[in-house]
Protein backbone atom coordinates (compact mmCIF):
# COMPACT_ATOMS: atom_id res chain seq x y z
CA UNK A 1 0.00 0.00 0.00
CA UNK A 2 1.46 3.26 -0.78
CA UNK A 3 2.15 5.62 2.22
CA UNK A 4 1.11 9.06 2.08
CA UNK A 5 2.60 12.33 3.56
CA UNK A 6 0.13 12.18 6.77
CA UNK A 7 0.97 8.35 7.57
CA UNK A 8 4.94 9.00 7.46
CA UNK A 9 4.29 12.11 9.80
CA UNK A 10 2.17 9.97 11.86
CA UNK A 11 4.54 7.19 12.06
CA UNK A 12 7.36 9.36 13.13
CA UNK A 13 5.45 10.79 15.75
CA UNK A 14 4.63 7.20 17.07
CA UNK A 15 8.02 6.27 16.51
CA UNK A 16 8.97 9.11 19.31
CA UNK A 17 7.03 8.12 22.35
CA UNK A 18 3.95 11.00 20.70
CA UNK A 19 0.57 9.13 22.25
CA UNK A 20 -1.70 12.43 21.38
CA UNK A 21 -2.26 14.91 18.66
CA UNK A 22 -4.38 17.96 19.36
CA UNK A 23 -6.10 19.43 16.42
CA UNK A 24 -9.09 21.64 15.18
CA UNK A 25 -9.75 19.91 11.63
CA UNK A 26 -9.23 21.67 8.16
CA UNK A 27 -8.87 20.68 4.95
CA UNK A 28 -4.67 21.26 4.42
CA UNK A 29 -4.03 18.71 7.52
CA UNK A 30 -6.98 15.91 6.85
CA UNK A 31 -4.17 13.37 5.73
CA UNK A 32 -2.25 14.18 9.15
CA UNK A 33 -5.04 13.70 11.37
CA UNK A 34 -6.19 10.07 9.57
CA UNK A 35 -2.41 9.19 9.68
CA UNK A 36 -2.46 9.34 13.09
CA UNK A 37 -5.45 7.50 13.85
CA UNK A 38 -4.55 4.85 11.98
CA UNK A 39 -0.72 4.92 13.49
CA UNK A 40 -2.89 4.61 16.94
CA UNK A 41 -2.29 8.15 18.15
CA UNK A 42 -5.56 9.95 20.27
CA UNK A 43 -6.83 12.51 18.06
CA UNK A 44 -8.46 14.92 20.27
CA UNK A 45 -10.16 17.86 18.01
CA UNK A 46 -11.14 21.04 19.98
CA UNK A 47 -12.76 23.96 19.55
CA UNK A 48 -10.05 26.41 18.89
CA UNK A 49 -6.78 26.31 17.69
CA UNK A 50 -5.02 27.68 20.65
CA UNK A 51 -6.67 25.23 22.85
CA UNK A 52 -4.70 22.79 20.46
CA UNK A 53 -1.72 24.40 21.10
CA UNK A 54 -2.63 25.16 25.22
CA UNK A 55 -3.23 21.12 25.55
CA UNK A 56 -0.22 20.13 23.91
CA UNK A 57 1.73 22.35 26.00
CA UNK A 58 0.42 20.97 29.36
CA UNK A 59 1.46 17.62 27.58
CA UNK A 60 4.65 18.32 27.99
CA UNK A 61 5.20 19.63 30.90
CA UNK A 62 4.00 16.64 32.31
CA UNK A 63 5.45 14.16 30.59
CA UNK A 64 8.70 16.11 29.18
CA UNK A 65 8.21 14.45 25.91
CA UNK A 66 7.03 17.27 23.07
CA UNK A 67 3.60 18.10 22.60
CA UNK A 68 2.21 17.98 19.53
CA UNK A 69 -0.63 19.85 17.73
CA UNK A 70 -1.92 20.52 14.09
CA UNK A 71 -3.91 22.78 12.88
CA UNK A 72 -4.65 24.52 9.48
CA UNK A 73 -3.19 27.03 7.41
CA UNK A 74 -3.67 30.93 7.79
CA UNK A 75 -6.18 31.37 10.30
CA UNK A 76 -5.35 27.91 12.40
CA UNK A 77 -1.77 29.05 12.31
CA UNK A 78 -2.90 32.62 13.48
CA UNK A 79 -4.96 31.24 16.18
CA UNK A 80 -2.42 29.15 17.68
CA UNK A 81 0.04 32.11 18.21
CA UNK A 82 -0.83 33.20 21.68
CA UNK A 83 -0.56 29.82 22.94
CA UNK A 84 2.61 29.33 20.88
CA UNK A 85 4.49 32.84 22.77
CA UNK A 86 2.99 31.23 26.20
CA UNK A 87 5.23 27.76 25.42
CA UNK A 88 8.22 30.12 24.33
CA UNK A 89 8.63 31.76 27.47
CA UNK A 90 7.00 29.06 29.76
CA UNK A 91 10.09 26.68 27.82
CA UNK A 92 7.67 23.91 27.22
CA UNK A 93 8.48 21.79 24.06
CA UNK A 94 5.52 22.07 21.59
CA UNK A 95 5.71 21.11 18.21
CA UNK A 96 2.95 22.88 15.65
CA UNK A 97 2.32 21.21 12.33
CA UNK A 98 0.32 23.69 10.04
CA UNK A 99 -1.27 23.26 6.68
CA UNK A 100 -0.25 24.89 3.94
CA UNK A 101 -1.17 25.91 0.60
CA UNK A 102 0.12 23.73 -2.23
CA UNK A 103 3.85 24.27 -3.35
CA UNK A 104 2.85 24.90 -6.90
CA UNK A 105 0.19 27.05 -5.79
CA UNK A 106 2.18 29.01 -3.21
CA UNK A 107 2.50 32.79 -3.32
CA UNK A 108 -0.62 32.84 -6.15
CA UNK A 109 -3.64 33.45 -3.67
CA UNK A 110 -4.76 30.25 -2.78
CA UNK A 111 -7.04 29.82 0.03
CA UNK A 112 -5.75 30.46 3.67
CA UNK A 113 -2.06 31.01 1.92
CA UNK A 114 0.28 33.79 4.03
CA UNK A 115 3.55 33.58 5.03
CA UNK A 116 3.48 31.63 8.04
CA UNK A 117 7.27 30.89 8.86
CA UNK A 118 7.54 34.29 8.78
CA UNK A 119 4.63 35.36 11.04
CA UNK A 120 5.94 32.73 13.79
CA UNK A 121 9.93 32.84 13.88
CA UNK A 122 10.37 34.98 16.39
CA UNK A 123 8.53 32.97 19.01
CA UNK A 124 9.84 29.35 17.32
CA UNK A 125 13.07 28.13 17.86
CA UNK A 126 12.63 26.97 14.90
CA UNK A 127 9.96 27.64 11.58
CA UNK A 128 10.11 25.56 8.13
CA UNK A 129 8.61 24.52 5.45
CA UNK A 130 8.59 20.87 4.16
CA UNK A 131 9.63 21.48 0.12
CA UNK A 132 9.20 17.28 -0.89
CA UNK A 133 8.63 14.12 0.53
CA UNK A 134 12.64 13.24 1.25
CA UNK A 135 12.33 16.35 4.19
CA UNK A 136 9.41 14.76 6.07
CA UNK A 137 11.62 12.55 8.27
CA UNK A 138 14.44 14.56 8.83
CA UNK A 139 12.30 17.43 9.33
CA UNK A 140 10.39 16.07 11.87
CA UNK A 141 13.15 14.41 13.53
CA UNK A 142 15.18 17.38 13.89
CA UNK A 143 12.48 19.65 14.85
CA UNK A 144 11.31 17.44 17.53
CA UNK A 145 15.04 17.27 18.56
CA UNK A 146 15.19 21.00 19.05
CA UNK A 147 12.04 21.46 20.60
CA UNK A 148 13.67 19.72 23.89
CA UNK A 149 16.90 20.30 23.68
CA UNK A 150 19.07 23.36 25.36
CA UNK A 151 16.15 25.99 26.34
CA UNK A 152 13.68 23.64 25.40
CA UNK A 153 10.42 25.62 23.26
CA UNK A 154 7.69 25.20 20.66
CA UNK A 155 9.09 24.88 16.95
CA UNK A 156 6.85 25.16 13.81
CA UNK A 157 6.54 22.82 11.04
CA UNK A 158 4.40 23.61 7.61
CA UNK A 159 3.15 21.11 6.11
CA UNK A 160 1.87 21.91 1.92
CA UNK A 161 -1.59 19.65 1.20
CA UNK A 162 0.05 18.08 -1.75
CA UNK A 163 2.89 16.61 0.00
CA UNK A 164 0.66 15.27 2.59
CA UNK A 165 -1.42 12.60 0.02
CA UNK A 166 0.37 10.29 -1.88
CA UNK A 167 2.18 10.70 -5.35
CA UNK A 168 -1.03 8.83 -6.91
CA UNK A 169 -3.13 11.16 -5.90
CA UNK A 170 -1.37 14.65 -6.63
CA UNK A 171 -0.50 13.14 -9.91
CA UNK A 172 -4.36 12.99 -10.77
CA UNK A 173 -4.78 16.10 -8.90
CA UNK A 174 -2.42 18.15 -10.79
CA UNK A 175 -3.38 15.94 -14.38
CA UNK A 176 0.44 15.56 -14.79
CA UNK A 177 0.47 12.97 -17.49
CA UNK A 178 3.35 11.34 -18.82
CA UNK A 179 4.04 9.42 -22.11
CA UNK A 180 1.84 9.70 -25.34
CA UNK A 181 -0.87 11.73 -22.93
CA UNK A 182 1.54 14.57 -22.44
CA UNK A 183 2.27 14.99 -26.07
CA UNK A 184 -0.97 15.74 -26.80
CA UNK A 185 -2.59 19.49 -27.03
CA UNK A 186 -0.88 22.39 -28.34
CA UNK A 187 2.41 24.03 -27.08
CA UNK A 188 1.69 25.91 -24.18
CA UNK A 189 -0.16 22.60 -23.03
CA UNK A 190 3.30 20.62 -23.53
CA UNK A 191 5.04 23.09 -21.59
CA UNK A 192 2.86 22.74 -18.73
CA UNK A 193 2.87 19.20 -18.51
CA UNK A 194 6.45 18.92 -18.67
CA UNK A 195 6.12 21.77 -15.81
CA UNK A 196 4.06 19.91 -14.00
CA UNK A 197 5.41 16.42 -14.63
CA UNK A 198 9.20 17.88 -13.50
CA UNK A 199 7.80 19.81 -10.44
CA UNK A 200 5.50 16.30 -9.37
CA UNK A 201 8.95 14.15 -9.52
CA UNK A 202 11.07 16.68 -7.53
CA UNK A 203 8.19 16.59 -4.38
CA UNK A 204 8.18 12.59 -4.77
CA UNK A 205 11.69 12.20 -4.97
CA UNK A 206 12.20 9.71 -1.89
CA UNK A 207 10.58 5.99 -1.34
CA UNK A 208 9.12 6.43 1.88
CA UNK A 209 9.62 2.65 3.32
CA UNK A 210 13.33 3.17 2.85
CA UNK A 211 13.03 6.44 5.24
CA UNK A 212 14.08 5.23 8.40
CA UNK A 213 13.85 6.95 11.55
CA UNK A 214 16.77 7.99 13.73
CA UNK A 215 17.32 8.35 17.50
CA UNK A 216 16.09 11.17 19.29
CA UNK A 217 19.21 12.84 20.62
CA UNK A 218 18.46 15.72 23.43
CA UNK A 219 21.26 18.03 24.68
CA UNK A 220 21.75 20.71 27.10
CA UNK A 221 24.27 22.70 28.58
CA UNK A 222 26.82 20.46 30.02
CA UNK A 223 27.39 21.72 34.29
CA UNK A 224 30.67 22.99 34.55
CA UNK A 225 32.72 21.28 37.71
CA UNK A 226 34.85 24.64 38.46
CA UNK A 227 31.39 26.77 38.57
CA UNK A 228 29.81 23.85 40.87
CA UNK A 229 32.87 23.93 43.35
CA UNK A 230 32.63 28.20 43.47
CA UNK A 231 28.70 27.63 44.21
CA UNK A 232 28.91 25.35 46.80
CA UNK A 233 31.72 27.77 48.31
CA UNK A 234 29.19 30.32 48.37
CA UNK A 235 26.72 28.29 49.99
CA UNK A 236 28.64 26.40 52.43
CA UNK A 237 29.74 29.76 53.65
CA UNK A 238 25.91 31.78 53.95
CA UNK A 239 24.33 32.29 57.15
CA UNK A 240 20.70 32.99 55.53
CA UNK A 241 20.33 31.52 52.16
CA UNK A 242 17.34 31.09 50.33
CA UNK A 243 16.34 28.92 47.90
CA UNK A 244 13.63 30.30 44.73
CA UNK A 245 12.87 27.35 42.29
CA UNK A 246 10.96 28.13 38.88
CA UNK A 247 9.32 25.99 36.20
CA UNK A 248 12.28 25.27 34.35
CA UNK A 249 13.70 22.96 37.20
CA UNK A 250 11.13 20.60 36.24
CA UNK A 251 11.78 20.24 32.91
CA UNK A 252 12.76 16.37 33.59
CA UNK A 253 9.94 15.06 35.08
CA UNK A 254 11.49 11.56 35.40
CA UNK A 255 14.44 13.37 38.12
CA UNK A 256 11.41 15.32 40.35
CA UNK A 257 11.83 13.01 43.31
CA UNK A 258 15.57 12.78 42.89
CA UNK A 259 15.42 16.84 42.91
CA UNK A 260 12.99 16.61 46.16
CA UNK A 261 15.11 14.69 47.82
CA UNK A 262 18.16 17.37 46.55
CA UNK A 263 16.43 20.46 47.84
CA UNK A 264 15.46 18.37 51.19
CA UNK A 265 19.64 17.14 51.95
CA UNK A 266 20.57 21.64 51.20
CA UNK A 267 18.40 22.12 53.91
CA UNK A 268 17.77 25.39 52.52
CA UNK A 269 14.21 27.51 52.98
CA UNK A 270 12.42 27.27 50.30
CA UNK A 271 10.42 29.55 47.96
CA UNK A 272 8.41 27.72 44.89
CA UNK A 273 7.32 29.34 41.78
CA UNK A 274 5.08 28.08 38.89
CA UNK A 275 5.63 24.54 37.95
CA UNK A 276 7.82 24.18 41.10
CA UNK A 277 4.57 23.68 43.15
CA UNK A 278 3.85 20.70 44.77
CA UNK A 279 7.33 19.72 44.50
CA UNK A 280 8.44 19.40 48.74
CA UNK A 281 5.08 18.07 48.96
CA UNK A 282 1.53 19.26 50.49
CA UNK A 283 3.81 21.02 53.83
CA UNK A 284 7.43 20.20 53.98
CA UNK A 285 8.97 22.31 56.75
CA UNK A 286 11.94 23.74 54.54
CA UNK A 287 9.17 25.23 52.04
CA UNK A 288 8.06 28.71 52.66
CA UNK A 289 4.68 30.74 50.65
CA UNK A 290 4.71 33.99 52.10
CA UNK A 291 6.65 36.79 52.39
CA UNK A 292 9.19 35.93 49.66
CA UNK A 293 10.17 39.71 49.34
CA UNK A 294 11.04 40.26 53.14
CA UNK A 295 13.08 37.37 52.99
CA UNK A 296 15.43 37.68 50.55
CA UNK A 297 16.00 41.59 51.69
CA UNK A 298 17.43 39.77 54.83
CA UNK A 299 19.19 36.87 52.68
CA UNK A 300 23.05 36.34 52.17
CA UNK A 301 22.65 34.15 49.16
CA UNK A 302 20.08 33.88 47.00
CA UNK A 303 19.97 30.76 44.94
CA UNK A 304 17.90 31.06 41.64
CA UNK A 305 16.83 27.83 40.32
CA UNK A 306 15.37 28.30 37.03
CA UNK A 307 13.88 31.17 37.53
CA UNK A 308 14.86 34.72 35.99
CA UNK A 309 15.73 37.49 37.77
CA UNK A 310 12.23 39.72 36.16
CA UNK A 311 9.53 40.99 37.42
CA UNK A 312 8.36 38.36 39.45
CA UNK A 313 11.67 39.30 41.70
CA UNK A 314 11.02 43.23 41.21
CA UNK A 315 14.28 43.17 38.76
CA UNK A 316 16.63 41.84 41.29
CA UNK A 317 15.71 44.75 43.87
CA UNK A 318 14.04 42.38 45.91
CA UNK A 319 17.56 41.28 46.59
CA UNK A 320 19.60 42.70 49.94
CA UNK A 321 22.21 45.36 47.96
CA UNK A 322 25.37 42.82 49.21
CA UNK A 323 23.20 39.27 49.14
CA UNK A 324 25.74 37.01 46.48
CA UNK A 325 23.57 35.43 43.80
CA UNK A 326 24.14 31.67 42.38
CA UNK A 327 22.13 31.25 39.42
CA UNK A 328 21.09 28.15 37.34
CA UNK A 329 20.07 28.00 34.03
CA UNK A 330 19.42 26.50 30.57
CA UNK A 331 19.12 30.50 29.34
CA UNK A 332 22.06 32.46 28.89
CA UNK A 333 19.92 35.75 28.77
CA UNK A 334 17.81 34.38 31.89
CA UNK A 335 20.97 33.74 33.65
CA UNK A 336 22.29 37.33 34.13
CA UNK A 337 18.77 38.88 33.58
CA UNK A 338 18.89 42.30 35.55
CA UNK A 339 21.38 41.02 38.25
CA UNK A 340 24.45 39.45 37.22
CA UNK A 341 25.35 36.59 39.39
CA UNK A 342 28.16 35.69 41.60
CA UNK A 343 28.23 32.27 40.17
CA UNK A 344 26.46 31.65 37.46
CA UNK A 345 25.81 28.05 36.18
CA UNK A 346 24.66 27.65 32.12
CA UNK A 347 22.74 24.25 32.83
CA UNK A 348 20.21 22.16 33.60
CA UNK A 349 19.27 23.73 37.01
CA UNK A 350 17.57 20.45 38.01
CA UNK A 351 21.07 18.49 37.57
CA UNK A 352 22.54 21.44 38.88
CA UNK A 353 20.72 21.16 42.17
CA UNK A 354 20.96 17.64 42.71
CA UNK A 355 24.53 17.65 42.06
CA UNK A 356 25.06 20.98 44.35
CA UNK A 357 23.19 18.91 46.99
CA UNK A 358 25.68 16.42 46.58
CA UNK A 359 28.83 18.31 47.13
CA UNK A 360 27.57 19.09 50.56
CA UNK A 361 27.54 17.12 53.57
CA UNK A 362 24.62 16.37 55.37
CA UNK A 363 23.21 18.53 58.36
CA UNK A 364 19.92 18.73 59.98
CA UNK A 365 21.30 22.01 61.82
CA UNK A 366 22.24 23.44 58.79
CA UNK A 367 20.99 27.07 58.94
CA UNK A 368 17.94 25.96 61.17
CA UNK A 369 17.61 28.91 63.31
CA UNK A 370 17.00 30.92 60.17
CA UNK A 371 14.81 28.72 58.66
CA UNK A 372 12.26 28.60 62.07
CA UNK A 373 12.86 32.76 61.65
CA UNK A 374 11.21 32.67 58.06
CA UNK A 375 8.88 29.98 59.38
CA UNK A 376 6.84 31.64 62.17
CA UNK A 377 6.16 35.11 59.58
CA UNK A 378 5.30 32.31 57.42
CA UNK A 379 2.74 30.91 59.74
CA UNK A 380 1.95 34.33 60.88
CA UNK A 381 0.63 35.09 57.40
CA UNK A 382 -1.07 31.88 57.53
CA UNK A 383 -2.77 33.35 60.48
CA UNK A 384 -3.66 36.54 59.09
CA UNK A 385 -5.23 34.39 56.33
CA UNK A 386 -7.51 32.19 58.22
CA UNK A 387 -8.97 35.19 59.42
CA UNK A 388 -9.65 36.80 56.30
CA UNK A 389 -11.29 33.70 55.43
CA UNK A 390 -13.75 34.46 58.59
CA UNK A 391 -14.80 37.58 56.88
CA UNK A 392 -18.22 38.01 56.30
CA UNK A 393 -18.77 39.27 52.80
CA UNK A 394 -21.46 39.87 50.12
CA UNK A 395 -21.55 36.10 48.42
CA UNK A 396 -19.20 33.28 49.22
CA UNK A 397 -15.75 34.33 51.03
CA UNK A 398 -13.51 32.88 48.20
CA UNK A 399 -10.76 32.88 50.91
CA UNK A 400 -13.28 30.41 53.00
CA UNK A 401 -14.47 28.42 49.52
CA UNK A 402 -10.48 27.78 48.89
CA UNK A 403 -9.05 26.46 52.13
CA UNK A 404 -12.48 24.12 51.94
CA UNK A 405 -11.26 23.47 48.72
CA UNK A 406 -7.82 22.09 49.89
CA UNK A 407 -9.06 20.18 52.94
CA UNK A 408 -11.20 18.38 50.80
CA UNK A 409 -8.82 17.19 47.06
CA UNK A 410 -7.23 14.07 46.74
CA UNK A 411 -3.69 13.95 46.57
CA UNK A 412 -3.26 12.80 43.22
CA UNK A 413 -4.84 16.39 42.01
CA UNK A 414 -3.84 18.07 39.81
CA UNK A 415 -4.81 22.05 39.90
CA UNK A 416 -4.87 24.73 37.24
CA UNK A 417 -4.69 28.38 37.17
CA UNK A 418 -6.47 29.69 34.62
CA UNK A 419 -7.58 33.71 36.00
CA UNK A 420 -6.03 36.52 37.52
CA UNK A 421 -7.47 37.95 41.41
CA UNK A 422 -9.69 34.33 42.17
CA UNK A 423 -6.40 32.34 40.92
CA UNK A 424 -3.56 34.54 42.88
CA UNK A 425 -5.64 33.88 45.64
CA UNK A 426 -5.98 30.08 45.07
CA UNK A 427 -1.70 30.18 44.57
CA UNK A 428 -1.39 31.36 48.21
CA UNK A 429 -4.03 29.16 49.71
CA UNK A 430 -4.66 25.66 48.22
CA UNK A 431 -1.38 23.29 48.63
CA UNK A 432 -0.49 21.08 46.13
CA UNK A 433 0.50 17.39 46.66
CA UNK A 434 2.89 16.39 44.94
CA UNK A 435 5.24 17.14 42.10
CA UNK A 436 3.64 18.35 38.69
CA UNK A 437 0.59 18.90 40.13
CA UNK A 438 0.05 22.82 39.69
CA UNK A 439 0.22 24.14 36.06
CA UNK A 440 -0.73 27.74 35.65
CA UNK A 441 0.39 30.04 32.26
CA UNK A 442 4.05 31.25 33.66
CA UNK A 443 5.46 34.58 33.03
CA UNK A 444 3.56 35.22 29.96
CA UNK A 445 0.32 36.09 32.31
CA UNK A 446 -1.89 34.33 29.81
CA UNK A 447 -5.37 34.26 30.28
CA UNK A 448 -7.38 31.78 28.33
CA UNK A 449 -4.83 28.54 29.05
CA UNK A 450 -7.47 26.73 31.19
CA UNK A 451 -9.43 24.24 28.55
CA UNK A 452 -6.35 23.41 27.09
CA UNK A 453 -4.13 22.68 29.91
CA UNK A 454 -6.89 20.80 31.52
CA UNK A 455 -7.80 18.84 28.11
CA UNK A 456 -3.74 17.81 28.14
CA UNK A 457 -3.49 17.28 31.54
CA UNK A 458 -6.95 14.60 32.27
CA UNK A 459 -5.52 12.93 29.23
CA UNK A 460 -2.24 11.74 30.49
CA UNK A 461 -3.03 11.72 34.11
CA UNK A 462 -6.41 9.70 33.93
CA UNK A 463 -6.45 8.28 37.28
CA UNK A 464 -6.10 12.16 38.48
CA UNK A 465 -8.41 14.33 39.42
CA UNK A 466 -7.86 17.88 37.71
CA UNK A 467 -9.11 20.56 39.42
CA UNK A 468 -9.60 23.93 36.73
CA UNK A 469 -9.66 26.85 38.44
CA UNK A 470 -11.01 30.13 36.34
CA UNK A 471 -11.27 33.52 37.38
CA UNK A 472 -15.09 34.68 35.58
CA UNK A 473 -13.28 36.57 33.09
CA UNK A 474 -10.78 33.97 32.08
CA UNK A 475 -13.49 31.06 31.73
CA UNK A 476 -15.09 32.98 28.82
CA UNK A 477 -11.83 31.86 26.80
CA UNK A 478 -12.32 28.39 26.69
CA UNK A 479 -15.59 27.59 28.85
CA UNK A 480 -16.36 25.70 24.84
CA UNK A 481 -13.51 23.48 25.50
CA UNK A 482 -16.88 21.50 27.52
CA UNK A 483 -17.70 20.17 24.61
CA UNK A 484 -14.30 18.78 24.18
CA UNK A 485 -14.58 17.21 27.53
CA UNK A 486 -17.66 15.65 26.93
CA UNK A 487 -16.96 14.23 23.34
CA UNK A 488 -13.56 12.67 24.83
CA UNK A 489 -15.03 11.38 28.02
CA UNK A 490 -12.69 13.63 30.50
CA UNK A 491 -13.82 14.46 33.66
CA UNK A 492 -12.24 17.70 34.43
CA UNK A 493 -14.02 19.58 37.64
CA UNK A 494 -14.13 23.37 36.89
CA UNK A 495 -14.54 25.96 39.18
CA UNK A 496 -15.32 29.47 38.05
CA UNK A 497 -14.73 32.30 40.94
CA UNK A 498 -17.82 34.64 39.62
CA UNK A 499 -17.69 38.07 41.31
CA UNK A 500 -19.38 39.99 37.88
CA UNK A 501 -15.79 41.50 37.36
CA UNK A 502 -12.09 41.72 35.57
CA UNK A 503 -11.47 41.88 39.69
CA UNK A 504 -7.31 41.83 39.66
CA UNK A 505 -7.45 45.01 37.18
CA UNK A 506 -10.40 46.81 38.68
CA UNK A 507 -8.59 46.91 42.13
CA UNK A 508 -5.93 49.41 40.63
CA UNK A 509 -7.76 51.30 37.82
CA UNK A 510 -10.43 51.89 40.65
CA UNK A 511 -8.19 52.98 42.79
CA UNK A 512 -5.81 54.96 40.88
CA UNK A 513 -8.93 56.33 38.45
CA UNK A 514 -11.91 56.07 39.78
CA UNK A 515 -13.31 54.61 37.08
CA UNK A 516 -14.36 50.59 36.90
CA UNK A 517 -14.77 50.76 32.76
CA UNK A 518 -14.72 48.09 30.99
CA UNK A 519 -13.55 45.32 34.57
CA UNK A 520 -17.70 44.75 35.07
CA UNK A 521 -19.07 41.86 33.90
CA UNK A 522 -22.29 40.11 34.88
CA UNK A 523 -22.96 36.87 37.25
CA UNK A 524 -23.37 35.14 34.50
CA UNK A 525 -24.57 31.38 34.75
CA UNK A 526 -21.25 29.36 33.74
CA UNK A 527 -22.92 26.01 34.84
CA UNK A 528 -26.04 26.34 32.76
CA UNK A 529 -23.54 27.14 30.15
CA UNK A 530 -21.60 23.61 30.69
CA UNK A 531 -24.49 21.85 31.49
CA UNK A 532 -25.31 23.40 27.46
CA UNK A 533 -22.55 21.23 26.32
CA UNK A 534 -23.41 18.34 28.18
CA UNK A 535 -21.93 18.57 31.35
CA UNK A 536 -23.01 18.74 34.99
CA UNK A 537 -23.47 22.25 36.42
CA UNK A 538 -22.97 23.64 40.45
CA UNK A 539 -24.00 26.67 41.64
CA UNK A 540 -22.81 28.04 45.25
CA UNK A 541 -24.43 31.01 46.84
CA UNK A 542 -23.17 30.36 50.73
CA UNK A 543 -20.28 29.15 52.62
CA UNK A 544 -23.16 26.25 53.98
CA UNK A 545 -23.43 24.88 50.05
CA UNK A 546 -19.64 24.38 49.62
CA UNK A 547 -18.94 20.75 51.34
CA UNK A 548 -21.96 19.06 49.52
CA UNK A 549 -21.43 20.78 46.09
CA UNK A 550 -17.64 19.39 46.46
CA UNK A 551 -19.14 16.09 46.77
CA UNK A 552 -21.49 16.33 44.44
CA UNK A 553 -18.99 17.69 41.93
CA UNK A 554 -16.57 14.40 43.01
CA UNK A 555 -19.61 11.85 42.62
CA UNK A 556 -20.47 13.31 39.07
CA UNK A 557 -16.88 13.30 37.72
CA UNK A 558 -16.47 10.23 38.96
CA UNK A 559 -19.28 8.66 36.60
CA UNK A 560 -17.17 10.16 33.84
CA UNK A 561 -19.17 13.85 33.31
CA UNK A 562 -17.26 17.02 33.04
CA UNK A 563 -18.43 19.24 35.72
CA UNK A 564 -18.33 22.98 36.52
CA UNK A 565 -18.97 25.01 40.01
CA UNK A 566 -19.86 28.39 39.93
CA UNK A 567 -19.12 30.53 42.73
CA UNK A 568 -20.56 33.16 43.61
CA UNK A 569 -17.70 34.64 45.68
CA UNK A 570 -17.72 38.32 47.18
CA UNK A 571 -14.73 40.73 47.40
CA UNK A 572 -11.71 40.67 49.94
CA UNK A 573 -8.89 42.50 50.57
CA UNK A 574 -6.94 39.55 50.10
CA UNK A 575 -4.21 41.16 47.41
CA UNK A 576 -3.28 44.30 45.61
CA UNK A 577 -4.10 44.51 41.95
CA UNK A 578 -2.55 44.20 38.77
CA UNK A 579 0.03 46.84 37.89
CA UNK A 580 3.20 45.81 37.48
CA UNK A 581 6.39 48.15 36.08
Amino acid sequence: MELNGGQVIANVLKNHGIGHLFTLCGGHIAPILVGCKQAGLQVIDVRHEVDAVFAADAVARLTGLPGVAAVTAGPGVTNAITALKNAQMAHSPVLLLGGAAATIIRGRGSLQDIDQVSLVKSICKIAVTINQNCDIVPVLEHALRVARSDVPGPVFVECPIDLLYNETVVREMYGAKSGAAANQGGLKSKLFQFYLQRHVNRMFMCDFEEMAPMPLEVTAPELQPAKLKSAARVLAAAQRPVLIIGSQVMLQPHKVHELAAAVAHLQAPVYLAGMARGLMGRAHPLQMRHHRRKALKTADVVILAGMPCDFRLDYGRSFAPDAKVISLNRSKNDLTLNRRPNVGLLADPCDALCALAQSLPPSAERWREWTETLRLTDSQREMEIDAMAEAAVQGVNPIAFLKQMDAFIEDNAILIGDGGDFVATAAYTLHPRKPLSWLDPGAFGTLGVGGGFALGAQLVRPEAEVWLLYGDGAAGYSLQEFDTFVRHHLPVIAVVGNDAAWAQIARDQVKYLNDAVGTVLRPTDYHKVAEGFGGKGFLIKTQAEILPTLRAARQAARQGTPVLINVLIGKTEFREGSISM
